[in-house]
Order: structure tokens, then sequence, then C-alpha cells
């Protein structure tokens, strides 16, 4: 049963983006033209260049920020600021999800690639306020994003965590990886699933999941 495989758990690990809301609000389309702007204005390129380097970057790096950190000594807080000055009107809150949440034993945090005051105000969207224990954003990890080891590494230390009574769920299978590797258990959510040694657990519904711990 899936329970069995959780009844050790006590800290709960949470991605945010896509993850705590169904990839169909898409705000990563609002947050990627955000991205491209940003690109095209600080290096001073065009949108097929900018949109080239900002994808080529995520994939390279974990995340467009930490390549424009790398390789153009960008500074993150004035793109963090401006990428998540985003419309949450397509998120809606989720009343059962929040209950589920609250309910898991022990520990409850969030660790995104955003930051922590975006993340409030997705959790404020989907009526998610007040079922995390602590929130972390690239910020805490000194803008070192998933799925870098030491990015986990740190974020853990911050928060206490234990690794080996841990959980955590996340839509980017690669995200998934190093919380493997420290022995959590892990749960892909997504619409589809991703095949890899590293995940442990499939679900296209995090409420309905949840329901079976």
């Amino acid at each position: 049963m899936v329970s069995q495989s959780f009844s050790h758990v006590r800290h709960w690990v949470f991605d945010l983006d896509n993850t705590l809301y169904h990839p169909s609000a898409r705000l990563f389309d609002q947050i990627e033209v955000k991205m491209t702007d940003y690109v095209m204005t600080a290096l001073g390129v065009d949108q097929q260049m900018a949109n080239k380097l900002r994808d080529d970057y995520w994939r390279e790096h974990g995340t467009t920020l930490a390549g424009l950190m790398a390789h153009h000594d960008l500074d993150p807080d004035p793109f963090l600021l401006e990428v998540h000055d985003i419309n949450f009107d397509q998120l809606e809150p989720d009343a059962l999800l929040a209950e589920r949440i609250k309910t898991l034993p022990g520990k409850r945090i969030i660790y995104t690639n955003g930051t922590a005051p975006y993340a409030e105000q997705v959790l404020a969207a989907r009526g998610l306020e007040g079922c995390f224990d602590e929130i972390y954003g690239v910020e805490h990890a000194n803008y070192r994003p998933k799925p870098e080891r030491q990015a986990f590494d740190i974020i853990f230390a911050k928060a206490g965590i234990d690794t080996a009574k841990a959980a955590m769920f996340e839509d980017d299978p690669r995200n998934l990886q190093a919380p493997h590797d420290l022995g959590m258990r892990t749960v892909h959510v997504a619409p589809e699933a991703t095949p890899g040694a590293h995940i442990h657990h499939h679900t296209d519904d995090l409420t309905g999941f949840l329901g079976l711990l």
C-alpha cells in the first residue's frame, strides 16, 4: 500500500510551481514572457536569441537565472522581482488539498526555485496559507537552483530535514534525483509519468495521492 511507503515520513518537502497547482494554470507562460523581455533588455539581444538563451540555460543550469549569473554576472534580485510579477487569477483555492497537507504528520515545508515572496502569493491564491511551517526559495540556497545537490544540502540543513524520514513532491523529474540519493521518498507530480529509478511514485492528482497516505 502507498501509505506503508510513507509511514516513516515526518518531514514533507513540496515544490511549488506545477506541483501545488495544475500546470493547466499556465503561470509559467507569463513568467517565460517576462524572462525573455528581461534577457532582451539586460543583454541587448533580440527576442529569438533571448528565448534561446532562456531555454538553453534552463536545460544546462537548472534555471535560466543560474545560467545568466554564470555567463553574464547578472544581479539575481531585480530579475526575480520582475519575472514573478504576474497575474494569479488562474489559480483557485483547494480546501481539500489544504486539509490533507495540514494533516500530514510532522514538518511541512515549501522548497521552490522561485522566491519565498512569490510562493506566498501562490499559496494565498490556492488557499494554502498556514499549511506549511516554512517556505524556502532560491534566495535561501544562495541562488543555487535545484537540481544542484549543493542547493538541496543548503536548504535541508537550514530546515533541519532528516532525509531518512522525508519525502519530496516535485513536478520536474530532474529535481528528484538528489532527494532520492539522500534517501527520501520521491513523488513525481505531473500529468504524465517520467521513467526513472529515482522516482518512487507518480501522480497526476496531488490531492488524491495525499488522501492515500
